[in-house]
């Protein structure tokens, strides 16, 4: 069997990817797929941390009008949902795993501190990581750069609608390039759609690993785990 590529990983998932094609805002199918990668991951050493976004709930732009602390704390509470989902799709198939959100909500999971995430990661407990940063202005994009920091993941593991990091989208240039290998310099230069700003200069400035791939096929998480180049390297 091979090895794993990463011991301890930080994943990304995006809410949108979650979101089934017809009505309502979670595909529990789809999820138990994306569960039951994570559980052979799990099962071969790897240590997993999960950041989810709230795009099939709530964007804190959707809030026209309003006050955007507001907005992005309803997206807060939006990402604890799809945690909350998360947590009892892992539990179903077997696995250990917790809710830990960077605002306090006692009744729903335990407070975000990285000693208490790496002491769950270590005991084979899959995390899951709720409210992003805790604060406005922050996407959950650079909660996953600061969370990968703190605990020491070996990478940032980036799953999206798109199968890799391209040089415009290719839903509507069918001459974008497509990347096998990109830095942090060259997102942040040609301004590519990869990850936010603020997210790629952390990343950069903390010499944090990425890797961005689909997650249409579920598989592709562990592939990614066991080194299959199926996506986009991103790295200094």
């Amino acid at each position: 069997m091979n090895q794993p590529k990463y011991q301890r990983v930080l994943l990304k998932l995006s809410g949108e990817a979650l979101a089934p094609k017809g009505e309502g805002i979670l595909d529990f199918d789809f999820i138990e797929k994306v569960a039951l990668q994570i559980k052979r991951c799990v099962d071969a050493g790897v240590q997993v941390a999960v950041i989810v976004g709230a795009g099939n709930i709530w964007r804190g732009r959707q809030g026209t009008g309003m006050d955007h602390c507001r907005a992005d704390h309803m997206g807060m509470l939006a990402t604890t949902i799809n945690s909350l989902a998360l947590q009892d799709v892992f539990l179903r198939v077997g696995m250990k795993a917790q809710v830990m959100t960077a605002v306090e909500m006692k009744a729903f999971a335990d407070h975000y501190t990285a000693r208490d995430a790496i002491e769950a990661l270590e005991n084979g407990t899959v995390v899951i990581f709720g409210c992003g940063l805790g604060t406005p202005f922050f996407s959950t994009d650079t909660a996953a750069a600061l969370r990968a920091a703190e605990i020491k993941a070996d990478c940032i593991l980036m799953a999206k609608n798109i199968d890799a990091i391209y040089s415009a989208d290719p839903k509507k240039d069918p001459d974008a390039v497509r990347y096998s290998d990109v830095t942090y310099l060259q997102i942040i230069e040609e301004n590519l759609r990869a990850l936010d700003m603020s997210s790629a200069i952390f990343c950069m400035d903390n010499n944090i690993n990425g890797y961005a791939f689909g997650l249409a096929d579920p598989e592709n998480i562990y592939r990614v785990i066991m080194g299959e180049a199926v996506g986009t390297a991103i790295h200094n």
